[in-house]
């Protein structure tokens, strides 16, 4: 596998650089530090003064500071409507984006937020937790419709070929761990069936806008009855029932997947339609996830999450795309 891996940097460096980022918070300085977890990005947990923060460490390569500090604007959009997001700590001279410069020139941007308490809901839940799951979204998609982005708004696109080419975002799916060469006619056919029913499709203002991108149950915090969303890194312009193949990444062939869609879509149903071309456009978002989620497994082949999948799942994702390929059902399941 030659795939270029999304983060060079030991957990030695990152945590220089996280020490460097809280300087310019003196509330920070006598706190504690502990890396939490490496992902797309590297997350601390800060403990200073009584009180627990979140320090987002940026991978390079990635964001524009314009890119973050939109995410941010959305952020405040939406917890003025109620909704309990995360919510950055300006520096001592305003900051919300800590701008860190590498020896080689590069440069790593870093985000401190207030901690939001909740707890973390698992595939072993009732399938109903997916209900809360699409109910959430329906909500964060009605504000996307209706909320005039501020002058200079920009995020990450999410759409055909940046996810599923050679060139997208996370890499070329073929550098996926375990994905047999004989097998790469039967993903190259389900992204060209998946390319010509989205160019069908379009992206109207309706059906396409402004997503969170990565909302799944890992994203999803509950505390005491409210429903919390957090990890709004991905977020950018898709389509917006590509958050329903995103709430089921990297589990698409797990048993109850079906389930779990039926559930989200009653979830979301209770605040929002889904319209009849949406509802026939599920299969192909769906296997489009799961082929962009073998790029992203090519590119973070070293983190806990692509580890922990083990040998057999692109022999998994390849059934997934011949069942789109050869049968109505959708390309979720055992």
């Amino acid at each position: 596998m030659t795939a270029k891996q999304y983060d060079d940097l030991d957990n030695t460096v990152l945590l220089q650089l996280a020490q460097r980022a809280l300087s310019r918070y003196p509330f920070a300085r006598q706190g504690k530090l502990s890396l939490l977890c490496r992902s797309e990005n590297a997350t601390f947990l800060l403990e200073a003064g009584g009180k627990r923060y979140a320090l987002r460490l940026h991978r390079g390569n990635y964001h524009q500071r314009a890119d973050i500090e939109s995410e941010l604007h959305w952020l405040d959009a939406l917890r003025d409507t109620g909704i309990v997001v995360p919510q950055a700590v300006a520096d001592v001279d305003g900051q919300t984006v800590q701008s860190l410069q590498l020896d080689d020139g590069s440069v790593r941007y870093a985000v401190l937020f207030h901690w939001i308490d909740g707890d973390m809901p698992t595939t072993e839940v009732d399938p109903r937790a997916f209900q809360q799951l699409g109910h959430i979204t329906a909500r964060l998609h009605q504000h996307s419709k209706s909320w005039q982005k501020p002058t200079g708004f920009q995020r990450i696109i999410w759409d055909h070929h940046t996810m599923v080419s050679p060139q997208s975002h996370w890499g070329d799916w073929r550098d996926a761990p375990n994905l047999r060469l004989s097998d790469h006619p039967v993903v190259e056919e389900a992204i060209a069936r998946v390319g010509s029913q989205l160019q069908a499709f379009g992206k109207d203002s309706s059906r396409y806008g402004l997503i969170h991108a990565d909302l799944r149950l890992t994203n999803l915090l509950l505390c005491q009855g409210e429903t919390r969303v957090i990890d709004f890194d991905d977020c950018g312009m898709g389509w917006y029932l590509h958050d329903l193949a995103a709430a089921i990444s990297f589990v698409e062939h797990h048993p109850r997947a079906a389930d779990w869609v039926e559930n989200w879509i009653k979830g979301y149903e209770q605040v929002a339609h889904i319209s009849d071309a949406e509802m026939a456009m599920v299969p192909a978002l769906l296997i489009q996830r799961r082929i962009q989620l073998l790029a992203w497994v090519g590119s973070h082949a070293q983190t806990e999450m692509a580890l922990s999948l083990g040998p057999q799942w692109a022999d998994h994702s390849v059934r997934l795309c011949r069942r789109y390929l050869e049968t109505h059902e959708l390309p979720v399941g055992a």
